[in-house]
């Protein structure tokens, strides 16, 4: 599919506008910092050995800000919740764990790994993390900023590593594809030129992939940012995950040339 079957780049309107994530339906979610590393193939080795901050965006209500400062790496979250107070974001969160518990039990065969049943065993650690982000939040506020894509308030290259978990394809309805694009090439704007944005899932909330991605490299492509996609076992079943990872195209490039 080529790039300029996208379509019309509408669904950018306001992109300004700041948005509650619960009233667009958007689930405030309480991941901890391993369930991270499991999502996106990271370690906690690596996201010690960062040379920068690493940015997580949506950061929700996880723990990750808090667990990571143990390894020595700093992290921001950014999410247009944090507009709200911490107990505000907390109370959200609490009610997406109640949203996922349900929407494990009646489609298991979106959720199959073994070990996570009964899922209210995995949805506990969300309790933890939730309980480690209200602590956080609460005592250094200036780690969780008030941001919405496709603008955030954040210079150029200021991040190590960049995630992005739950939002871009999650939720079709609210970023379109021509949204997602420009989502996506803000995430990289703030990214470091040697460092990288990783983006799960690929899928939208009832398991149904983008149909439209080869269209959206292409298009990523045209702005000199490249991209893969990086497959690795799931932990627990093996099953295949999928990451897209994004880099400045002249640093894709020169890595290549180093090899």
């Amino acid at each position: 599919m080529a790039a300029a079957e996208l379509p019309d780049p509408a669904d950018l309107a306001d992109p300004r506008r700041s948005t509650d994530p619960a009233a667009a339906g958007i689930l405030i979610t309480s991941r901890p910092l391993d369930e991270y590393c499991g999502l996106f193939g990271l370690t906690r080795a690596r996201l010690a050995a960062l040379p920068g901050p690493l940015l997580d965006c949506p950061g929700g209500a996880s723990g990750l800000a808090a667990e990571a400062r143990g390894l020595g790496c700093r992290v921001i979250a950014a999410d247009p919740a944090y507009a709200r107070p911490g107990p505000e974001v907390a109370a959200a969160a609490r009610a997406a764990r109640a949203s996922m518990a349900a929407a494990m039990a009646a489609r298991p065969e979106l959720y199959p790994r073994p070990r996570h049943r009964p899922y209210d065993r995995y949805l506990r650690s969300w309790d933890r993390a939730c309980r480690l982000f209200t602590a956080d939040a609460a005592a250094h506020p200036q780690q969780y900023v008030a941001a919405e894509l496709p603008r955030l308030p954040f210079t150029d290259g200021t991040f190590a590593l960049t995630l992005s978990g739950y939002l871009l394809f999650a939720y079709p309805e609210r970023f379109g594809p021509a949204r997602q694009v420009a989502a996506l090439t803000e995430l990289v704007r703030v990214t470091a030129p040697d460092g990288e944005v990783r983006v799960h899932p690929l899928h939208d909330g009832r398991g149904r992939r983008c149909p439209h991605l080869d269209a959206l490299r292409h298009a990523l492509g045209e702005r000199r940012i490249s991209s893969e996609i990086d497959c690795f076992p799931r932990p627990g079943d093996g099953l295949t995950r999928r990451v897209l990872v994004l880099r400045a195209a002249d640093h894709r490039r020169r890595r290549d040339q180093e090899r």
